[in-house]
């Protein structure tokens, strides 16, 4: 069923997330833009979804949560289609992109991103060489919420750079301390090593 024919988007706000996971207990971080937003501590843009990260190794946890909500998976990813996701399914990789919508009559309003995990790692789902461990997988906000460190995030929109992740890359740079840039650029080099970004990242983490 093409995502259009599903309906339109009214994303909740971080804050909204917030109450929804406020039972949670397994870890979670908002993520996309409102991540880099969260990081700066301002309004950047207007954002058309919510993106909220999980580790796939919790998502029985995360759809107990959710029970009652309509819960849609993309299948296959990135081809504009989606199914629903059925209670008790267990989604296996390349599976990640979760719609949810609190009833078939609202609109859509999170996205879940499941990612993978080793132990104590945190895998990138798109190459599993770039890790991190998960305890400095997020930062939390003066507020309280949990959001994905910039530079995990930065990494995510590196693979094709939009305007609006040309906006939040500027924006967020100079909060970038040499470790995490330095991290940055390694990660940016493996998928993209001409990407523009490794160079404004370097000379602070050869310093």
């Amino acid at each position: 069923m093409s995502a259009d024919v599903l309906g339109r988007w009214v994303p909740e706000h971080p804050e909204g997330a917030a109450t929804v996971f406020a039972k949670a207990d397994f870890p979670w971080w908002i993520a996309g833009g409102y991540a880099i937003e969260l990081a700066v501590g301002r309004e950047l843009r207007p954002h058309g979804d919510l993106d909220i990260l999980i580790l796939r190794r919790d998502q029985v946890l995360v759809r107990d949560l959710l029970a009652g909500w309509d819960l849609y998976v993309a299948d296959p990813p990135g081809q504009g289609e989606l199914r629903p996701w059925r209670p008790g399914e267990l989604l296996q990789p390349p599976l990640h992109d979760i719609w949810c919508r609190r009833a078939p009559n609202t609109p859509w309003s999170m996205q879940l991103m499941l990612d993978e995990a080793e132990g104590t790692q945190w895998v990138s789902r798109r190459t599993p060489e770039i890790r991190l461990p998960i305890d400095r997988l997020g930062r939390t906000s003066e507020t309280g919420i949990p959001y994905l460190a910039p530079e995990v995030q930065l990494f995510y929109k590196a693979k094709a750079t939009r305007e609006k992740d040309e906006t939040d890359f500027e924006a967020v740079l100079p909060l970038l301390d040499a470790p995490a840039r330095a991290w940055l650029a390694k990660a940016i080099n493996v998928i993209a090593p001409d990407h523009p970004w490794i160079r404004r990242l370097l000379p602070v983490s050869r310093t």
